[in-house]
């Protein structure tokens, strides 16, 4: 049988607490009171003791018995003369020779009497301890003088008067009444405290119990480091109160985080609008790219009785799938490739039978002679100023998915790009196609450029490379790009469908990110036409610290 003994509350621990804080204090002042009723005691009776000495020691009969040498007989009176009047506890007198003479002590009584301070023997007086007949003893030791012609001045004997010290027990007896008092007063008062504490911290903790508590934090630790999201919480000062392992990695904050602010830790830009709530109090779903990673944040506020405490955030690492999603983007390319020259070939094959039909035979020769020309023109032109194989499929790739979307994608006359190391192709594939296919989205649908111009819908590509740089600029005819959102559609990572209602917004946050692990940057300004969108990326090397 296992016998559980039942914890203390918490009202019980403070009363215990502060009982024993009593006690502490309290012997603390008796220790202090004794040490002052000591000095106290020493102060006040030695000064008796001297004044009861110099006046027995001024005494003309003690000083008459004292100079003609008399029998004990007749000092003993003026000793017990001197005990009874003063209550002192001892009273003896020695002659010149420092032999006693009389004393309340009959023991002492011819013996050598024990000087203070030698130099009582020749005429100066001393008062202080001495241990006398097995206790200590206030004492004053008054030499006696002569007064008369004959022996003014010279020494006659000592007076020693001396008041029993009192025991450390007897000094706390004395003061017992009132320490007990103290001790009752104070327990009544340290008990009605504990249970007004205990009731406000109570009130506090939601009424639970320290160990509950400990409990709480514990099942909290534990839970926030078995959760797989990042989670970061901030009061209403931006600072940060919570956060666990992965968020910290996911946001790359310093380990001594808690604590410190947004400011203290440079979180800025779209980052710190997101956590701080600047957009409002709810977030969902909020797309941010910070060090090197596309996360996917949702933050809401921690109200508390109708008082808002803070906010909490949640992170999700999209990386990966952001990966997933533009090898899955590249097969639905190559399927829309597929689909749309599967609809061109047959909408020529179409055509060249319906012109056999009737009978068309030259017709049907010159229309496949210009579709020949076409193409060989297409083939020419960009395999003429665009020498990379990957970088030129893809754009005959993308001019195919234009073409069916009633867009032309136009090569600039001032292209010319070479062969590139295959680590740069593919980076520079995944801005292009990420900028074409937004062109081409911004346009497909209409026509005439901003300015509101009827016209075909196109899409414009030019691509440069030097020693140090390959420079990508893609124009289109379309309504162009708010000034306010030229920064946001990049730290959002919504491209210009998604701000029109789509979920596929990380296109360009990943063309930012490309381009500034490359050591570049991607930008969008607004021309007469449409929009420009102008990504340079560094041919040297990968950046690192990407955020």
């Amino acid at each position: 049988m296992v016998v559980v003994t039942p914890r203390r509350t918490l009202a019980g621990q403070l009363l215990v607490l502060q009982l024993a804080i009593i006690v502490v204090v309290l012997v603390a002042v008796a220790a202090v009171s004794l040490a002052q009723s000591a000095a106290t005691f020493n102060r006040v009776e030695g000064r008796r003791v001297a004044a009861l000495g110099e006046q027995l020691a001024g005494n003309p009969l003690l000083r008459d018995r004292l100079d003609r040498p008399a029998p004990a007989e007749l000092v003993a009176p003026l000793v017990q003369n001197a005990r009874t009047q003063s209550g002192v506890t001892s009273v003896t007198v020695a002659d010149a020779r420092g032999r006693v003479v009389s004393s309340t002590d009959p023991t002492l009584v011819g013996t050598p009497i024990v000087l203070g301070d030698p130099r009582v023997a020749q005429g100066r007086s001393w008062s202080g301890e001495l241990a006398v007949g097995g206790s200590r003893e206030l004492v004053a030791q008054v030499p006696v003088l002569g007064a008369g012609e004959e022996n003014l001045g010279r020494h006659l004997g000592v007076v020693v008067i001396g008041e029993a010290s009192p025991t450390w027990s007897q000094r706390l007896v004395g003061a017992s009444s009132y320490l007990f008092t103290y001790l009752g007063i104070a327990s009544l008062l340290g008990v009605a405290g504990s249970w007004l504490l205990a009731r406000r911290i109570k009130r506090q903790t939601l009424g639970l119990e320290p160990r509950e508590i400990a409990g709480l934090a514990e099942h909290r630790e534990a839970l926030l480091h078995g959760i797989a999201e990042g989670v970061i919480a901030l009061d209403l000062h931006q600072r940060v109160t919570l956060v666990n392992e992965v968020g910290r990695r996911l946001l790359d904050l310093p380990e001594q985080c808690l604590g410190r602010s947004l400011a203290d830790l440079r979180i800025s830009g779209r980052l710190r609008d997101v956590l701080a709530g600047t957009g409002g109090p709810e977030a969902r779903d909020e797309v941010v790219v910070r060090a090197g990673r596309v996360l996917v944040m949702n933050r809401m506020t921690v109200d508390k009785d109708g008082r808002r405490l803070g906010s909490v955030t949640t992170l999700r690492d999209r990386t990966e799938l952001a990966r997933l999603e533009r090898e899955i983007g590249s097969f639905r390319s190559s399927t829309e490739l597929l689909r749309a020259q599967t609809h061109e070939f047959a909408n020529q094959l179409h055509t060249i039978s319906g012109l056999i039909q009737i009978g068309e035979h030259d017709e049907v020769v010159r229309y496949v002679d210009a579709l020949s020309r076409h193409r060989a023109s297409l083939d020419l032109t960009v395999t003429s100023r665009i020498h990379d194989t990957a970088v030129a499929a893809l754009l005959m790739a993308k001019s195919a998915v234009a073409a069916e979307r009633r867009v032309e994608l136009r090569i600039s006359e001032r292209t010319g790009l070479d062969r590139l190391e295959p680590e740069l192709a593919v980076d520079v594939a995944t801005v292009l196609g990420n900028l074409v296919d937004n062109a081409v989205e911004a346009v497909a649908g209409g026509a005439g450029g901003a300015g509101g111009a009827a016209g075909p819908a196109w899409v414009e590509v030019e691509l440069r490379r030097d020693a140090s740089s390959v420079e990508i600029v893609v124009r289109d005819c379309g309504p162009g790009v708010a000034p306010e959102l030229a920064q946001e559609v990049f730290t959002h990572g919504f491209t210009t469908k998604a701000a029109r209602g789509g979920e596929r917004g990380i296109g360009l946050a990943l063309t930012r990110l490309v381009c500034k692990r490359r050591g570049g940057e991607v930008a969008v300004t607004n021309t007469e036409e449409g929009a420009m969108f102008t990504a340079r990326m560094s041919v040297t090397g990968v950046a690192e610290g990407v955020r």
